[in-house]
């Protein structure tokens, strides 16, 4: 027998287990795939809550120093050109995105939102954030919302739009008196999330 054949044997196809005498090969792949992804979500999520925790240092940096020693925007253009130029792998250094990250710090002073929400969430979904709601609960809640919900930047956009959160649980029903429990849930939930 050659070797193409008998490693074809060692390896089964996908639900191949009695014939190869793998039993629970399935099952292994099925757990090790399932793994790798929680993995790759968790290694995701470092990486983002680092970049949103780099763009508030450097945030808090630009505005120490332009308070501090007077610093005009003309700085924020050069440090932008200069950061492109030693790091021209990477994206994020231009003149808006600077901008933003100072807004940030401003926003936050507390470094502890970038371990709390802010982390958990892409940094331009922190910048919509930043250009359309004012109100730190609001704009907290929506960070929430985001985490639990998964929303994309333009779900973002679109139920800031909508004003989700002013209507989010305002509507008077009368669902729990008329409906048994779980309709009268799905039913309020329908409401609070069109």
């Amino acid at each position: 027998m050659s070797n193409d054949k008998q490693k074809d044997k060692l390896v089964p196809a996908s639900g191949d287990t009695v014939a190869t005498g793998f039993a629970g090969y399935d099952t292994l792949l099925q757990d090790l795939k399932e793994r790798i992804q929680r993995a790759q979500i968790r290694a995701a999520l470092s990486v983002n809550r680092e970049l949103i925790t780099l763009y508030w240092h450097i945030g808090r940096e630009i505005l120490a120093r332009q308070s501090g020693e007077g610093w005009g925007a003309k700085v924020i253009s050069r440090l932008a050109r200069d950061l492109k130029i030693a790091f021209p792998e990477m994206r994020g250094f231009s003149r808006t995105n600077l901008l933003y990250m100072r807004l940030f710090a401003a926003t936050y002073p507390d470094e502890q939102i970038v371990q709390q929400s802010a982390g958990q969430i892409p940094w331009f979904h922190n910048c919509v954030l930043l250009d359309k709601v004012k109100d730190p609960a609001e704009r907290e809640w929506y960070m929430q919302q985001t985490v639990e919900n998964g929303w994309s930047r333009n779900i973002l956009t679109l139920q800031i739009e909508s004003n989700l959160y002013a209507r989010q649980g305002k509507a008077i029903t009368n669902f729990v008196q008329t409906l048994p429990s779980p309709q009268s849930d799905l039913a309020n939930d329908l409401l609070k999330n069109p």
